[in-house]
């Protein structure tokens, strides 16, 4: 006999969920911004401080690359996350060594030896995958079960990595303007702070500690990328076509004053470029993608291909910014689509392996992409545009072989990720191969 203030149960398990989901985003969201705003801050520091210690545009450079190369040593920490009891606590932990040592780089470029620096912004760099890949592998404990909640919190977290990665860079830099890089470096480590106190309040992973016969050790997470037929397909989409994101922002730089001889059309592009980022992840929370996630991202990264070719055509400077904005949106839907595969077909013993290893290596590619756009910039912007798609349509034929190559269908529907990734959820598989059942799209 329950009083009519009484709350059902389930509808306090929603409001937890709903609340959790909350502190994720502004987690994600200030984490994310301080991530991406760090290259940006890193490099205006040094180019201030030139003439002193550490300072110059040369040291620039190997500072951002300081930032980025670490992620590649995702593998082993993600692993830890896997194993963690309480995965909040080591998630914090990074975000909080993450402020600490981006301050110390704020602190000692210009007045101690380069060196210096470099270490403290390496070790901010080694926490980078966990600030991207590894917290988003904790999403989907939070989203509650079924495809349709889990599919509009990844669109969620899509626009974390969007809106982050444009006010992250934006806000350093106007910052920098009125109060100097020096500043504005260590405003955003006291987002990644703020974003540590978030995560601690978040729900705990129910599922508790693994074991180790339950985590697979970091060649075997490495391992699953290649083996899992899904996986493989979707880590083969995601890393080529990291090749065209790494480049597009070189590439506006060259094809925006082409059409318009304006120097500044070149800055407008990459903005179109990512307003069309935020209106894809904004249209996915509005209609999350539904169905077998793998056939999705291979539908998409042939639509991100082709939005590419678009705006490579385009005749005019104002029909480039339209097929920018396209190839944003495009880019997002296909983040998404590659957010709900690794949900829906990693094991849960190694999740945080299997996003945090895509996303390092993802990285990586993009770098490549970037320096490839730098060095081949004489080729012009419509050029480099088609060799961008060319690279990304040959990652969707790529896969769609690989798929028709194998025997074996989707590793798991995805109606069924979110019953698969809930905490607690009875049943939920050790093994990739027990992630098939019989209700594929």
């Amino acid at each position: 006999m329950g009083s009519e203030g009484a709350v059902a149960p389930g509808q306090q398990a929603r409001q937890r969920g709903g609340r959790g989901l909350v502190r994720y985003f502004l987690a994600a969201l200030l984490v994310r911004g301080a991530d991406s705003g760090a290259t940006v801050g890193v490099v205006l520091l040094a180019l201030n401080a030139r003439g002193h210690p550490g300072g110059g545009a040369a040291a620039g450079g190997l500072l951002a690359a300081a930032l980025s190369a670490p992620h590649l040593f995702g593998p082993w920490l993600a692993h830890r996350l896997d194993r963690a009891r309480d995965g909040r606590r080591l998630l914090a932990a990074a975000f909080v060594l993450y402020a600490v040592a981006l301050a110390c780089t704020a602190v000692a470029v210009g007045r101690v030896p380069l060196g210096v620096a470099l270490c403290t912004t390496a070790v901010a760099g080694c926490c980078g995958p966990l600030l991207t890949g590894g917290l988003s592998s904790r999403l989907a404990a939070l989203a509650g079960r079924g495809e349709r909640p889990q599919r509009r919190a990844q669109g969620w977290d899509a626009m974390t990595y969007g809106l982050g990665g444009t006010l992250g860079p934006a806000v350093v830099a106007g910052a920098a303007v009125l109060t100097g890089p020096r500043a504005a470096l260590l405003a955003l480590c006291l987002a990644a702070a703020a974003a540590a106190g978030f995560t601690l309040a978040l729900p705990p992973d129910r599922a508790g500690a693994r074991g180790p016969a339950a985590v697979p050790g970091v060649r075997e997470g490495l391992t699953l990328l290649v083996s899992h037929p899904a996986l493989r397909r979707v880590t083969l989409l995601t890393l080529i076509s990291a090749l065209e994101l790494g480049a597009l922002p070189v590439i506006a730089t060259t094809y925006g004053p082409h059409l318009s001889h304006h120097a500044a059309a070149g800055a407008v592009l990459t903005t179109a470029l990512g307003l069309g980022n935020l209106a894809g992840s904004l249209l996915v929370t509005v209609v999350p993608l539904r169905g077998e996630p793998e056939i999705w991202a291979r539908r998409l990264f042939a639509v991100l291909a082709g939005t590419t070719v678009l705006a490579a055509c385009a005749p005019g400077y104002s029909l480039a910014l339209a097929g920018f904005a396209l190839v944003g949106v495009a880019n997002s839907l296909s983040f998404t689509s590659t957010l709900a595969s690794r949900s829906a077909y990693a094991p849960p013993g190694a999740r945080a392996q299997i996003f945090v290893t895509s996303a390092g290596l993802k990285v990586a590619l993009a770098s490549v992409g970037t320096a490839v756009a730098g060095a081949a910039a004489g080729l012009g912007g419509r050029a480099l545009l088609l060799m961008a798609a060319g690279a990304t349509t040959l990652a969707v034929l790529v896969a769609l072989a690989d798929r028709l190559a194998t025997s074996d269908g989707p590793a798991a529907p995805s109606a069924t990720a979110g019953r698969q990734q809930a905490p607690g959820a009875a049943g939920a598989a050790s093994h990739p191969a027990d992630l098939r059942t019989d209700g594929g799209s």
